[in-house]
């Protein structure tokens, strides 16, 4: 891999920016699907020095903006029962549930422990077998390989006190409900280097055959981002809609397999609600039935159906129809040190990313009020 620098270089983002421009006959409007990616867009500024017909919206590419609201009670649940020890990546803490967070359960003298991997998890149940140990086990399919060898090796460990909470979520089924809205605006997608990293692209060809929207992979540093607008705006141009890989120095068309593979062995699609978009047919990743024994909602009870906080727009953020700065409790009402929902918690959080900017908020056209369709309607 080359060095970084030169995917940051300021001289060869601005001349990108110039071929944008010049390429540019009519307006587009562009999601890139990944919370890093837009955090890269609006600290860099470069949604701000892109032409006024390109408009980038930001998609549903945060896991933990999207885990819902029931799935943290459950955990905040869970880490409150004597002799659990529950382990969390650290920006989950203070995602909000209905009434509580993790942070408090916390304060309120839960075992909760931050974890860097869920390999970490796994030298805790070791260390300590007479605590049941709880992995709470969120993101795509970028981490959702960690915790299927975690797994594997609790059971070459031999470990019976070592469970996992799966809220592992899949892009794919969240880009189908995107594009099949009725009132869809998005014309062409930057899609998550990461997950394509794991999975490679195929799973993306017949999302741009069935709605003919070019789908471009690409990295998160600047210079990566702009070529990929770039190219999904010279697709639309010429009236093409293809599956272009722009980050071919990490994603390759067969993905990883080793990570492929223990993700199979574990893991299998299952219908899951996401956080605002409703339930998706086969959103998320549960365990396979040979796993049962590591399933913790088979030890604690299985998470109940909820409802989010209707003030939190999450939603239509994640969906792309508000921008963090249209939203009327962005600065007031949703702050960092007192959240309305996940994107203003999460460091892959679209309103987190615009807080952290300093971007003042600022309603503008093409904003939508109102709930997301759930999928399971449509």
């Amino acid at each position: 891999m080359r060095f970084v620098d030169e995917y940051r270089d300021p001289v060869r983002a601005r001349a990108l920016a110039d071929r944008i421009a010049a390429v540019l006959r009519r307006p587009w409007t562009l999601m890139e699907v990944c919370g890093g990616q837009t955090h890269t867009l609006v600290r860099e500024g470069i949604d701000e020095v892109l032409p006024a017909a390109v408009e980038l919206v930001h998609g549903p590419g945060c896991p933990v903006c999207v885990t819902p609201v029931e799935v943290i009670e459950a955990a905040c649940r869970i880490a409150a029962e004597p002799g659990v020890t529950l382990c969390s990546f650290g920006d989950m803490l203070r995602v909000p549930g209905r009434d509580r967070d993790l942070q408090q359960v916390r304060a309120a003298g839960g075992d909760v422990r931050v974890v860097y991997s869920p390999l970490d998890a796994v030298g805790i149940a070791s260390a300590e077998p007479s605590r049941t140990v709880v992995c709470f086990a969120v993101g795509f399919e970028t981490t959702a390989p960690a915790t299927a060898l975690s797994l594997l090796e609790a059971r070459r460990r031999g470990l019976s006190n070592y469970l996992v909470l799966s809220a592992h979520v899949r892009v794919p089924p969240a880009l189908e409900v995107i594009l099949g809205a009725p009132d869809n605006r998005v014309q062409g997608l930057l899609a998550p280097g990461h997950v394509c990293t794991v999975q490679g692209g195929a799973e993306y060809a017949p999302i741009v055959a069935r709605h003919r929207v070019p789908i471009v992979i690409t990295g998160f540093e600047p210079v990566d981002l702009l070529e990929g607008i770039l190219a999904c705006v010279t697709q639309l141009e010429e009236g093409r809609a293809e599956l272009e890989n722009r980050y071919r120095r990490s994603v390759r068309p067969e993905g990883n397999p080793v990570a492929r593979a223990a993700l199979a062995e574990v893991f299998e699609p299952v219908d899951r609600r996401w956080r605002g978009l409703g339930t998706l047919p086969l959103g998320g990743l549960g365990l396979r039935d040979a796993w049962r024994a590591y399933d913790a909602e088979a030890r604690f009870g299985p998470v109940p159906e909820g409802t989010d906080d209707g003030r939190c727009r999450a939603g239509l953020v994640l969906a792309g129809r508000l921008r963090p700065d249209a939203c009327p409790e962005f600065g007031t009402g949703c702050r960092p040190e007192h959240p309305l929902g996940a994107p203003m918690v999460s460091t892959e959080g679209a309103c987190a990313a615009y807080w952290h900017a300093g971007r003042p908020r600022r309603p503008g056209p093409g904003d939508v009020a109102g709930p997301v369709p759930e999928a399971a309607s449509r």
